[in-house]
């Protein structure tokens, strides 16, 4: 039998969401620490899988979705029996709680959660059910790790999950790798304020209220750059034309080195619907440019709290704030990366050595 891993993360594949970038960098910080970790699939496609070191071993289920992946999964956790099981996505995270009973009984589960569940939940295409789902199953985790003290609050009290298994974990960020990268910077220039924007191309993101947003700003001479793939990217571009602003606006698709963007930008632009918290923005500030967010955009909120500097992220209530926000950024010296503006605790070597604190805690 093989060596037993102290983690076994779970992800759908290796697409390059934000939830699968968190896992990955979790996963290469305790595996540079010597901590035995693997990683189940459903399948292999995605550009983040290059991102996987040499000698993780990955689990491939050869599946396209959960539905067809459940049996597999849990006769390959049988035969694993893992310390600790690691899911991050709500629809696996409910799959894997309710079949807990068929799993070896010394494994942990532990489930993290991605977006606010108050809004993401909501949107789901089965809100009730989920709902449901989330109140019955989560209680039974080892643990719940939340990205902000809201998101731990919403558990508690509208979820109703023990205090007790609840722990606030924030995204672990790779500065040293960020700033090395980020140089030379690159930047969409023509003569105004550089906007940049980063996600999947989907409507929890908002890319289509941020494109009128940006139609509606005095300066013609700014310029707005969009990194991120997804299923709404034709209809975007159609809305692009639609507003007349085709050679201010660039969508760049999946960059593998987003940073230079971000360094060399104005300002970097959230106007999500929902989300837990963006890794995009905590790279953002690790490149040292400002953040305008929408207040649905998770625990931004908090960061804005503790960050270095007071101007570094602005959290607007609505449309027209965020328009006059925009109005408001001011061309930046990007000849250089500035300094970050990223509070120490979201740095990687804190996260995963609070995470090594919890794996030594298992008997």
């Amino acid at each position: 039998m093989r060596n037993r891993h102290s983690i076994l993360f779970i992800l759908p594949s290796f697409s390059g969401g934000g939830a699968e970038r968190v896992i990955l960098n979790l996963l290469i910080g305790l595996h540079n620490r010597g901590i035995p970790v693997g990683i189940i699939v459903f399948e292999t496609s995605g550009p983040l899988l290059s991102m996987v070191p040499n000698g993780v071993s990955i689990y491939n289920l050869d599946k396209v979705s959960l539905k067809r992946s459940i049996i597999p999964l849990i006769k390959k956790l049988n035969q694993l029996h893992p310390k600790v099981v690691f899911s991050t996505l709500g629809y696996i995270n409910v799959a894997l709680l309710s079949v807990r009973w068929m799993l070896f009984k010394r494994t942990s589960i532990w489930v993290r959660e991605a977006n606010l569940p108050s809004i993401s939940l909501s949107n789901n295409l089965y809100p009730k059910i989920m709902v449901f789902l989330y109140r019955v199953l989560y209680k039974y985790a080892d643990k719940v790790i939340c990205t902000s003290v809201r998101m731990k609050s919403e558990f508690k009290y509208d979820f109703l999950v023990p205090d007790d298994i609840i722990e606030v974990l924030p995204n672990p960020v790779d500065v040293q790798k960020i700033r090395r990268l980020a140089f030379p910077t690159i930047r969409f220039d023509k003569g105004g304020v550089c906007y940049i924007a980063a996600g999947r191309l989907t409507f929890q993101k908002g890319f289509d209220r941020l494109l009128y947003w940006f139609s509606e700003l005095e300066n013609k001479k700014s310029t707005l750059a969009i990194l991120g793939e997804g299923e709404l990217k034709n209809e975007l571009i159609k809305e692009v034309e639609l507003l007349n602003i085709q050679d201010r606006v660039k969508f760049l698709g999946f960059c593998n080195n987003p940073w230079q963007w971000y360094a060399g930008a104005d300002v970097f632009l959230l106007p999500s619907r929902w989300e837990g918290m963006s890794n995009s923005v905590l790279e953002a500030l690790v490149c040292g440019t400002p953040v305008v967010a929408t207040k649905e955009s998770g625990g931004i909120k908090e960061i804005a709290i503790t960050a270095y500097n007071y101007n570094a992220i602005t959290v607007v209530n609505n449309g027209q704030q965020f328009i006059e926000i925009m109005n408001q950024v001011e061309i930046r010296d990007v000849r250089g990366i500035s300094n970050s503006l990223l509070p120490s605790r979201y740095r990687m070597d804190k996260i995963v050595s609070t995470i090594e604190d919890w794996l030594n805690d298992i008997a």
